[in-house]
């Protein structure tokens, strides 16, 4: 009998996500809706990730209704599916069992049916409750391995102390020092056995996440033997294609036997996003597997996908559009269609290079992006590159971006060695910038470590891959024993009633307030705007005519100072707390306030000393690149 292939589509979520940051709004994911409903694709990934927080923040809309929405338009057709980070699901705090029952409840009932979960630091016991809640109400457990590999230790400064004789300072003599981790952790064996211990908790699938595109061929050939030989549930494999592997590395794993590969549709695949279906399509043609997929309903999508995608411009990260092309329609010059054949000769006799050769080649005849050299070579994902690159920019110092890399083994190291996801990924990464610029002035390494570091260091994740050393501990938190979360201590945000608005709460049922418990800052500032709205409509058919104030916006700077220094945000996002107050005389380098940005908490810093005559913003305030928040009179 035929082998057939199955294939979960990423375009709506990870696809555009991983392009056009998550901007697609509802009226132009409806307009593919109907093609999808003809796919038949096994599912669609639509929801999670950071779309509940990018349709709030940046549309206006209300991330329940695009679930929802999506499930009525598809009718079934296609296994609806989401992410979902364990026990911390989309904040940063782990969340006590009613309210991760509670998120699931709901998701289900709007239309979910899978839900991948994965954990930061591959702790299994961080995802034991989402497994028991997505399967009690109905759903399929799909479990993920967060792929990552051992660093590579080119750390010039040492990793991390063996004692200390004054708090804080981490540099001491050569004999203290703790040489860097020579074993390999990260090994076949290691990832068969998250996979094992996620099966044994009633996994319905497992994914093997190679969310930084990292995993070679060769690679991905021996972890898909062993996982199909050793359980008993369906693979799943997902890769991307920013470091040059995505392509290679998801035809090695079709040819070693995965049930599940994850695709984008062309025009919104390749780059820092999973490979096209219309390229593991002709693959599938010429290796006998079948796809089941409706082809030329994927060409009416794309087709679509080709207006959407101009419409979205302002936020392409790439901004190279593959040729067109229709693998029904149109034939391949001689030459390319050899490159596919040589690729599965490759892939068959396991000679990655020749494979990737000729992945490359395919890729680059129909104009995808060539690989990132820079991040391959770093060995980070690229979101957290980039990461780092705004945040150096912040503080006019893009030119030590370099030492800063070199510095992320052993901030990774100290930390227990985390997989790098979100959020790892960004406290590693805002960590080492931290790091550099203090080595550079002088300072201690972790003479300011992150709220985020502290927590990962103190156990507040969960366990790490390998144990903290309890001294580096103690230097980072003030205690050497390990210290998980303490859900019992958990206080649910406050749903507080609005005067301005006739006196009603902010969240006016369970799916709101559970936005509010996920995304505190975000929902608020977006439920007070549903509120506002509601208001005014109730006011305007009462006859009624008064202004009514909209919340959220920050304060314009209403006259021009002609002293001082203006300090502006470094990059979007939404200020979570003002440190500093009008009238406060600060130090250079103090902390102003806290920006919610990129799923992580940035502490906004002056780079003047004097008395701040003026604040802009206040908290829930959401901010624009280069926006004024204060004004530093030196």
């Amino acid at each position: 009998m035929k082998r057939k292939l199955l294939i979960r589509d990423l375009t709506l979520r990870d696809g555009q996500q991983s392009a056009f940051a998550t901007r697609m709004n509802q009226s132009q994911v409806d307009r593919v809706l109907p093609y999808y409903r003809d796919a038949n694709f096994f599912a669609m990934e639509v929801w999670g990730g950071a779309v509940p927080d990018s349709v709030m923040r940046f549309l206006d809309e209300n991330p329940w209704d695009r679930l929802k929405k999506i499930s009525q338009g598809v009718e079934g057709s296609s296994k609806l599916t989401a992410l979902s980070r364990g026990r911390n699901l989309y904040g940063y705090a782990p969340y006590p069992d009613e309210i991760i029952d509670g998120f699931f409840k709901h998701a289900v009932s709007n239309g979910l049916n899978i839900m991948r979960i994965f954990d930061a630091l591959n702790d299994v016991d961080n995802i034991k409750s989402s497994i028991r809640s997505i399967r009690k109400y109905g759903g399929t457990a799909d479990c993920a391995v967060c792929y990552t590999i051992d660093p590579k230790y080119d750390d010039p400064t040492p990793a991390m102390p063996r004692k200390k004789s004054v708090f804080g300072k981490l540099f001491g003599r050569k004999d203290e020092i703790q040489k860097p981790l020579r074993k390999a952790v990260f090994t076949d064996d290691y990832f068969l056995h998250l996979a094992k211990e996620m099966v044994a908790l009633g996994a319905d699938m497992i994914t093997i996440k190679d969310m930084s595109g990292l995993i070679p061929p060769s690679r991905v050939a021996a972890l898909i033997s062993r996982f199909k030989k050793e359980l008993p549930v369906p693979i799943d494999f997902h890769t991307h294609c920013t470091p040059g592997y995505g392509l290679g590395s998801v035809l090695s794993a079709i040819v070693n036997g995965v049930d599940i590969v994850d695709t984008n549709i062309w025009y919104f695949s390749g780059g820092p996003a999973a490979p096209a279906i219309e390229l593991v399509y002709l693959f599938c043609q010429k290796l006998g597997i079948e796809l089941d997929i409706n082809m030329e309903a994927v060409a009416k999508i794309n087709a679509e996908l080709l207006h959407i995608r101009r419409e979205l411009d302002a936020f392409d990260a790439v901004k190279q559009f593959p040729i067109p092309f229709n693998p029904l329609t149109d034939t391949l010059p001689a030459h390319v269609d050899q490159l596919f054949d040589d690729a599965i000769v490759a892939v068959k006799i396991n000679d990655e290079a020749a494979l990737l050769s000729a992945c490359h080649a395919i890729e680059s005849y129909f104009n995808f992006p060539l690989p990132d050299e820079k991040v391959k070579n770093a060995e980070i994902p690229g979101g957290m590159y980039t990461n780092m690159v705004a945040q150096l920019k912040q503080f006019n110092a893009l030119d030590i971006l370099d030492d800063a890399m070199k510095l992320i083994p052993s901030v990774r190291l100290d930390a227990g060695l985390p997989p790098l996801v979100t959020p790892t990924s960004q406290i590693v990464g805002a960590q080492a910038v931290n790091s550099i610029l203090n080595l550079k002035k002088g300072r201690d390494k972790y003479a300011n470590a992150s709220n985020q570091f502290v927590a990962l260091v103190k156990g507040e994740y969960g366990k790490t891959p390998i144990p903290v050393d309890p001294a580096f501990r103690e230097i980072i938190t003030g205690s050497s024993l390990e210290t998980p979360y303490d859900t019992s201590k958990y206080k649910r945000q406050e749903n507080p009633l609005l005067p301005e608005f006739g006196n009603v709460p902010l969240a006016g049922n369970e799916e709101e307030e559970l936005l509010l418990e996920l995304f505190p800052t975000v929902a608020g500032n977006y439920l007070k705007k549903i509120r506002a709205a509601e208001f005014e409509k109730q006011m305007v058919n009462d006859d009624l005519s008064t202004s009514v104030p909209q919340p959220g916006t920050i304060e314009t700077e209403p006259e021009q100072e002609q002293e001082g220094q203006v300090v502006s945000s470094p990059m979007p996002g939404a200020v979570m707390k003002i440190v500093a107050r009008e009238g406060d005389v600060i130090d250079k380098g103090a902390i102003l306030f806290i920006l919610e940005s990129m799923k992580m908490e940035n502490e906004i810093i002056s780079e003047y000393a004097g008395k701040v005559s003026k604040i802009y913003a206040k908290s829930g305030d959401l901010v624009q690149e280069g926006q004024p928040i204060a004004r530093i009179m030196i």
